[in-house]
């Protein structure tokens, strides 16, 4: 017989009962009733009621068991009676009567209590977090991470694409987020990068001549924590494809996720082609470029009635170039004053300088703005934004960028608030169209929006007599449920477009060779059109769960302060250490900011 298990805590049914079974696992709950102890023992699979009689001499030494202490125990199934049978449990049926006990491994006093709904403060979870692990709910949400990493392999080879595995140490990159450095000890002074994305790598691939590749590629990016990016380090599902148009790309990956989303959610799905929304549109519409349809409400733009209205506060910014946003929301016209309030004070927190509003209710319009409004200004309204009796307007004014986050902000409040998103839904969207640059009122001049290495549409002749604001590029987005699950883009292949659009961005042609120089060396010795994305895993999986958080999807995630509290990273090294890097300290003074 083996000697820890001849079963998992998973494995005993009614038809094991008279036959004896030898488990190993963790001690679970303890119960004592009328001096026979009962103990759920739990392992991996699943957990089995053993049962520990007065008489047995181990009996006292069982009692003094504590929870998370590790077992192996041997003795004979039993079939329990009707009105002990558990209907929760797959072993509900029977329980094991010990013989036998070995301890394995004596737990100390717990930092967290496993059982309950209570799972305690995040710190703790995260430095305890090999307890944490052993949570029914944390053991599924991993597992899933493994079967929907694994599908997508699956899927993607059958497909025909090789997996392939880029650098982890390369040179540092000048877009997108900071880089963690990793210093050079054989080269003094130089420095290593971790990789944000295989970006320029998956190119070269496709200029060495594969004509297709994935991977389940680690990310690294010294950027702030949200709820849906962790800080550090993240996985993607890396993909890039050669001679292939946007909608060879769009149709690989929509099969891809669809086929993952069916296979682990009984969700609604959306059929593919998966609907495709310019990028001007959802920002007008949605209020952002990762709009969550569910949502039944659309933004509308109504500053062509306050450009003529007498409302001066809206027709004064109107003049100046800023938009007027409209926010219609159907039924809500008998909510109380303390709702619109309320969506006043949300409104100022996230920015704005406030929130009007028009209530059509029992064939009148009221709110505070109506005053201000001549009869044919609010059939205007009433008109564009297809409001009627119960209806609601809401408003926000001011410059293009930021009325729009903000209405889309109150957008997202106002479908939370009121109960309009349903449950049991998975919305897709391809966000297209990007602007191939924008302006950085920061720095006074033109940048990318996006990604600096994709083409942009037209060509050298869009770069060339359009107006850099107005050049679109063929870069795209995939948004779930409001939650951007990838960026990608066709690739600029040709050297002589990427040298002309980094020069609009400012970077001259001795910039592009000293920091791009492998991928323009590349260019000029043949390069097909190539194009690609890389949707996040743990994007993915976090919505598969139907978890909040993206670190309750992670087996070891940092903390909001890019923090491993378990493993104490970041630390501290040894001089000796430095000495080998040829790195000197110098650590900011207490009184002046880091």
């Amino acid at each position: 017989m083996h000697p820890y298990r001849t079963h998992t805590c998973g494995d005993l049914r009614e038809a094991d009962a008279g036959s004896v079974a030898r488990l190993s696992g963790w001690v679970f709950h303890k119960r004592d009733h009328g001096g026979v102890l009962f103990i759920d023992l739990r392992d991996h699979y699943g957990v089995t009621q053993i049962v520990i009689h007065p008489e047995k001499s181990f009996f006292e030494e069982c009692q003094r068991w504590r929870s998370e202490s590790v077992v192996t125990v041997y003795g004979r199934v039993a079939a329990r009676t009707a009105d002990t049978v558990n209907a929760d449990l797959p072993t509900g049926g029977v329980e094991l009567v010990v013989d036998e006990v070995t301890i394995q491994s004596a737990a100390d006093p717990l930092p967290l209590h496993l059982a309950g709904e209570d799972e305690g403060p995040e710190e703790t979870r995260l430095r305890y977090r090999f307890l944490d692990l052993r949570r029914e709910r944390m053991q599924r949400n991993i597992l899933l991470r493994s079967r929907v990493i694994a599908s997508m392999r699956r899927r993607l080879t059958e497909k025909g694409f090789p997996e392939f595995q880029t650098p982890i140490l390369t040179s540092s990159s000048p877009e997108g987020a900071r880089d963690y450095l990793v210093p050079s000890r054989v080269h003094p002074g130089k420095f290593y990068a971790l990789p944000q994305a295989p970006q320029l790598f998956k190119q070269l691939l496709m200029v060495s001549g594969f004509d297709r590749y994935f991977q389940i590629a680690p990310c690294f990016r010294d950027e702030d924590a949200r709820a849906d990016r962790s800080p550090g380090e993240f996985y993607q599902l890396d993909i890039e494809m050669a001679f292939a148009t946007q909608d060879e790309v769009f149709e690989t990956v929509e099969d891809v996720l669809h086929g993952v989303f069916a296979e682990f959610s009984d969700w609604e799905i959306d059929a593919a082609p998966f609907v495709r929304i310019p990028y001007k549109e959802a920002m007008l519409k949605y209020g952002t470029d990762k709009p969550d349809l569910r949502i039944p409400i659309e933004i509308r733009d109504v500053s062509g009635v306050f450009a003529a209205s007498d409302f001066n506060a809206f027709r004064s910014v109107v003049e100046k170039g800023g938009v007027v946003r409209a926010i219609p929301v159907k039924g809500i016209a008998d909510r109380p004053r303390s709702f619109f309030d309320k969506m006043v004070a949300f409104a100022q927190g996230i920015g704005s300088k406030g929130l009007a509003y028009l209530v059509w209710q029992e064939g009148k319009v009221k709110g505070p703005i109506f005053k201000f409004l001549k009869p044919e200004d609010v059939d205007a309204l009433a008109s564009q934004c297809g409001v009627s009796d119960g209806d609601v307007l809401f408003f926000v004014s001011d410059k293009e960028k930021p009325a729009s986050r903000i209405a889309g902000e109150v957008r997202h409040k106002l479908g939370h608030d009121l109960g309009l998103i349903p449950s049991g839904v998975y919305k897709f969207c391809w966000v297209v169209d990007f602007p191939m640059f924008e302006y950085d009122e920061e720095l006074g001049r033109v940048g990318f929006s996006h990604n600096p290495f994709s083409m942009p549409q037209g060509g050298m002749q869009a770069l060339q007599e359009q107006d850099p604001l107005d050049v679109l590029a063929y870069q795209y987005d995939i948004v779930c449920n409001g939650c951007e699950l990838s960026s990608g883009a066709i690739r600029n292949h040709l050297p002589e477009v990427m040298y002309k659009a980094f020069e609009i961005a400012g970077y001259p042609p001795e910039t592009v060779d000293e920091r791009f120089g492998a991928l323009i060396r590349a260019f000029r010795m043949g390069a097909p059109p190539h194009g690609g994305l890389a949707p996040g895993v743990d994007r993915i999986v976090m919505l598969l769960a139907h978890e909040t958080s993206i670190r309750e999807v992670i087996a070891f995630p940092m903390n909001q302060r890019a923090q491993d509290l378990m493993m104490d990273a970041p630390s501290s090294v040894s001089e000796k250490q430095l000495r080998e890097l040829h790195i000197r300290m110098q650590l900011p003074h207490a009184d002046k900011p880091a």
